[in-house]
């Protein structure tokens, strides 16, 4: 007789936000899981959310920061898996940073740890090409660095997504759309201290008007860089970086699938858990350019990343 494959009991704390919505899409794909639902009426029940929680064996939580917070302080039952994709927990030393890719350590850590927290969209951009060259000598802790980032307007969660969609001017959004110009967005914490920075980045992000898909942008000044390399030698280091991740692809501007007509797309990457990292260059200058789906890997499909490996330990 065959044993049936273990299954697991998923409980999605704010299933009705975006991001919730999206990992209900992607466990429904899945044969080992057996989803925990919660009433409609009992969504702010503090005691039957307690219950789902400390009976789940991985809860996801897609709530804003202090209810995720809250939420933690619920589960008792010390086998919950926990994977928050609020900001509350990124750059807490106890808890796994979900980005397996950059580093052997960061996998191993999300594969033992009961509490992980899913980075911000942002972030995953700037820290698959950023950790690399500070991990490898490439430029100093305390390089000046900078990032534009241009993203759909589904990033902003339910509100952005009413006002880009449910406006009767149709044409006031169309310009992109600078935004955080205090510079002081909330993925700054994680950008500076998961790569070891000295100094925060000057970070400028950029919301534009189509739902989902970004492009995280990194200049880089050849005369400040510790080595002295050609783009062919960046690409070929990054591609060896991560020659064993599914997920990330490396491009140089060369490559007859990267661009349309010398224009860049920020959706090609829109419906996958796949990141782009594409390297262009002057005589003085490297732009690397990672390229995500902000609802995929910069979010759903990184936090149902993080869960399948941690039920294999």
């Amino acid at each position: 007789m065959r044993n049936e494959p273990m299954k697991y009991k998923v409980f999605v704390d704010g299933s009705e936000g975006t991001t919730g919505l999206k990992i209900n899409e992607q466990l429904a794909l899945l044969n080992n899981i057996e989803i925990l639902s919660i009433d409609i009426d009992k969504r702010k029940d503090i005691n039957a959310r307690k219950e789902l929680l400390n009976s789940a064996d991985i809860a996801f939580l897609c709530l804003p920061d202090t209810a995720s917070i809250e939420a933690v302080s619920l589960v008792e039952n010390p086998k919950t898996v926990i994977i928050d994709a609020s900001v509350a927990f990124r750059t807490n030393s106890n808890w796994a940073y979900g980005l397996p890719e950059i580093s052997k350590q960061h996998k191993e850590k999300i594969m033992n740890s009961k509490r992980i927290a899913v980075p911000g969209c942002h972030a995953t951009g700037f820290t698959t090409a950023v950790y690399p060259l500070i991990a490898n000598g490439f430029i100093d802790k305390d390089y000046p660095i900078s990032c534009q980032s241009i993203t759909g307007y589904s990033g902003g969660g339910k509100s952005l997504i009413a006002r880009f969609e449910d406006r009767e001017d149709k044409t006031s959004l169309k310009s992109p759309q600078f935004y955080a110009l205090g510079l002081s967005h909330k993925h700054l914490p994680e950008m500076q201290i998961i790569n070891g920075l000295t100094y925060k980045p000057l970070f400028t992000p950029i919301v534009g008007d189509f739902f989902r898909g970004m492009c995280v942008a990194i200049p880089l000044h050849k005369r400040l860089m510790k080595k002295n390399i050609s783009q062919k030698e960046l690409l070929e280091f990054y591609k060896e970086y991560y020659q064993d991740q599914k997920n990330i692809n490396v491009f140089s501007a060369e490559n007859e699938q990267l661009l349309d007509n010398g224009f860049l797309d920020a959706t090609k990457c829109n419906n996958t858990n796949n990141l782009d990292i594409c390297v262009f260059s002057n005589d003085q200058h490297f732009l690397v350019i990672s390229r995500l789906d902000n609802l995929g890997k910069g979010a759903s499909g990184a936090a149902v990343q993080c869960m399948e490996l941690a039920v294999r330990n």
